[in-house]
């Protein structure tokens, strides 16, 4: 046996027992791989050591050949094991990260609310699709046409100073009423129709304990053949009572441009009486604009304001709580 042989039999050795260490030290799979590279790779510690095999001779060749073949062949099985070892590890410290305490409890979550503008306006709705309504909608920047013309308000006609509009620089406005839903309704639908127009509207107002620039109304329009005012009064008085159940209400003669005659309605809240709602029978021009035969059709409108009823429903004595956001009163609801 010659000094080389002897040598590379030595190398071959070391090389086995310095991989088996490493690899039974080694803790990750990304570690173990490069383990792999270090000692079986391209240009790892066995191809270096096998390098050296052009220095033998053929008769010696075979045998460091054969020993390097046991040296790669026993590398691979301790690597492959200790693959499977980690990846099997890997899995159960996984699934015990995952595993779920049935026992402990729940994360506690804060119940969101109904704010009572929302559920005055769930709650008037609910009422009118009993009745047989369907909910209309519509823009909240509308033309000059929509909010006062087609609802019998020309230009110089003095009901206008009733409402302080918030006029656009191109010409539009901010709606001051949602009865601009009923003309843009009644302009695509023949009679009969019964609708109910939810929606904010806004006016040049000063804010106090019951009044507010930017509020939310709803409206009803009923047309038909042979409607009176007291299928108007009767429709608002089944509405009040469902809405407030027993509580004194009284009608009082007004004026609307858009209907005649009209009535306000009040209603009895902490021992005063409160204006809820404004009310009549549509002014024939009203129908004429949309294209309804006034001597074939007559309907009835009502629009109120969502916050007043809020404030009668919930006992609430300043408007101005509604939009403030303090969670300390909106809590109660």
């Amino acid at each position: 046996m010659t000094t080389q042989l002897s040598s590379l039999e030595a190398q071959l050795t070391a090389l086995q027992t310095e991989a088996n260490e490493a690899i039974a030290q080694v803790t990750s799979l990304d570690d173990l791989e490069q383990l792999r590279i270090k000692y079986l790779g391209k240009k790892g510690s066995l191809s270096q050591v096998l390098g050296s095999m052009g220095k033998l001779s053929a008769a010696e060749r075979p045998r460091i050949g054969a020993l390097a073949n046991d040296v790669k062949e026993a590398l691979q099985n301790n690597l492959e094991h200790k693959k499977a070892a980690l990846q099997a590890a890997q899995i159960e410290a996984q699934l015990a990260a995952e595993t779920l305490d049935v026992t402990m409890p729940g994360v506690f979550r804060v119940q969101g609310r109904s704010h009572p503008l929302s559920s005055t306006i769930e709650k008037a709705l609910d009422i009118f699709v009993g009745l047989g309504y369907t909910i209309a909608q519509g823009p909240e920047m509308e033309t000059d046409y929509y909010n006062f013309e087609a609802l019998n308000t020309p230009a110089d006609h003095p009901a206008r100073d009733m409402q302080d509009t918030f006029y656009l620089p191109d010409g539009n406005l901010l709606r001051t009423h949602t009865s601009s839903v009923q003309i843009r309704y009644m302009e695509t639908n023949e009679p009969p129709i019964r609708i109910a127009a939810p929606g904010r509207v806004y006016r040049r107002d000063t804010v106090d304990a019951t009044h507010s620039a930017v509020f939310h109304q709803i409206e009803i329009l009923a047309v038909d053949e042979g409607l009176t005012f007291t299928d108007l009064k009767g429709t608002i008085k089944e509405f009040l009572a469902a809405m407030f159940g027993e509580i004194p209400i009284r009608f009082r003669p007004s004026f609307f441009p858009f209907t005649e005659p009209s009535a306000e309605v009040d209603v009895q809240w902490k021992g005063r009486w409160l204006e809820v709602l404004g009310c009549g029978m549509v002014d024939p021009n009203v129908l004429k604009a949309v294209g309804y035969d006034p001597e074939i059709y007559t309907g009835f409108a009502a629009g109120f304001g969502v916050e007043r009823f809020a404030m009668v429903l919930h006992q609430i004595d300043d408007i101005r709580r509604l939009y403030s956001s303090d969670l300390r009163f909106l809590r109660q609801f």
